[in-house]
C-alpha cells in the first residue's frame, strides 16, 4: 500500500509536469477519467503495463523509467502477512514500510512488545470468530513484526508511552502478565526502543479517549500518518492537521510520563525483580 501511494503520487506529478490534465491524459491512455483519478489516488492496484504507457505518454525515460516500473512491480507483490493467512491488513502494510512508530496504549501492551501468550489472550477476548489455526497464525504474524526491532538491515524505531494501568491488568492471568512485564524490561534495553510509562498519578491527560499510533516513512517521500484503533474498527489519518494534532498529543503524553529509566524501574518492580 505504501509503495502504491508513492508510485501514484509520482505518476500524478509526472502528468502535471507534462502539462496534461486528467481529461487530456485519460483518453490518450484508453482510460476513463475516473480510472486515471483512482490510479493517481492509489485506490486501485496499478498494473505495470499501465505504468509503462503512462511513462511513455509523459515522455519519461532512462533511469527514471526503470525506477518507476520497478516500483510498480514492488507495489504488486503480496505482503509477507499473506503467508500467515491474513488478508488486506492495512496497518501491517504501513508499519512494514515505516521507519519510526510512536505508540500510545491505554488498555494493553503494544503489539510490537507483546509475548505470544499475552497476544493470544488478547485475541481470545475479542468477539471475532477464529479457528485455532487462524489464532496461531495471527500470533505468529505479530511476533514476526517484532523482528524489525532487532533487525540490522531494516530496523524499526519504536517510541512507546504505556498507561500504567496496562502494567496491572492481568491479561491471560498473573503468570502471563509477569512474563509480559519481563519482556518489556528486555525490550526497553534495545537501542531501537524507547519506553515510557504514564503514571496513574498523572490524572487526566490528552489521550484519555483513545490510543493511537504515528508512523514515519523516512526515505519514501511519504507523509507521516496517524492511526487510531478502537473497539469497532480503525481509522487512518494522513492530513497534516490531523497528524500535527497527534504529534502534539504524543508530546504532551511524553511530558507527563516517567522518563525511560524511571519507567523501567517501575516495570521491574511490578515484574518482581
Amino acid at each position: 500500500m505504501v509503495r502504491r501511494r508513492v508510485l501514484a503520487r509520482q505518476l500524478r506529478a509526472l502528468r502535471e509536469d507534462a502539462d496534461l490534465t486528467l481529461e487530456q491524459a485519460a483518453p490518450k491512455l484508453d482510460f476513463s477519467v475516473s480510472k486515471l483519478s483512482r490510479i493517481e489516488n492509489a485506490q486501485v492496484l496499478i498494473d505495470v503495463h499501465w505504468v509503462k504507457s503512462m511513462l511513455d505518454l509523459y515522455d519519461v525515460g532512462g533511469a527514471r523509467w526503470t525506477e518507476l516500473v520497478e516500483l510498480a512491480r514492488e507495489a504488486q507483490q503480496p505482503g509477507w502477512w499473506r503467508a500467515y493467512g491474513l488478508g488486506n491488513v492495512s496497518y501491517i502494510a504501513f508499519e512494514t514500510e515505516a521507519s519510526h512508530v510512536k505508540v500510545f496504549t491505554l488498555g494493553y501492551v503494544p503489539g510490537l512488545l507483546q509475548t505470544a501468550d499475552y497476544a493470544r489472550a488478547l485475541m481470545r477476548a475479542v468477539p471475532v470468530r477464529r479457528t485455532g489455526q487462524q489464532l496461531e497464525n495471527e500470533v505468529a504474524a505479530r511476533l514476526y513484526r517484532q523482528q524489525r526491532l532487532r533487525s540490522a538491515e531494516h530496523p524499526l524505531e519504536l517510541e512507546s508511552v504505556i498507561d500504567e494501568a496496562v502494567l496491572h491488568r492481568p491479561v491471560g492471568g498473573p503468570e502471563v502478565l509477569r512474563e509480559q512485564l519481563a519482556e518489556l524490561v528486555a525490550a526497553a534495553e534495545l537501542p531501537t526502543v524507547t519506553l515510557r510509562v504514564l503514571p496513574l498519578a498523572a490524572g487526566a491527560h490528552a489521550a484519555l479517549a483513545s490510543e493511537f499510533n504515528i508512523l514515519t516513512f523516512d526515505g519514501l517521500d511519504e507523509p507521516d500518518m496517524a492511526y487510531v484503533e478502537h473497539t469497532l474498527g480503525a481509522l487512518s489519518l494522513d492530513k497534516e492537521g490531523d497528524v500535527a494534532r497527534a504529534r502534539l498529543t504524543f508530546e504532551r503524553l511524553v511530558s507527563q510520563a516517567l522518563d525511560p529509566a524511571r519507567s523501567l524501574d517501575l516495570i521491574r518492580e511490578l515484574a518482581g525483580g
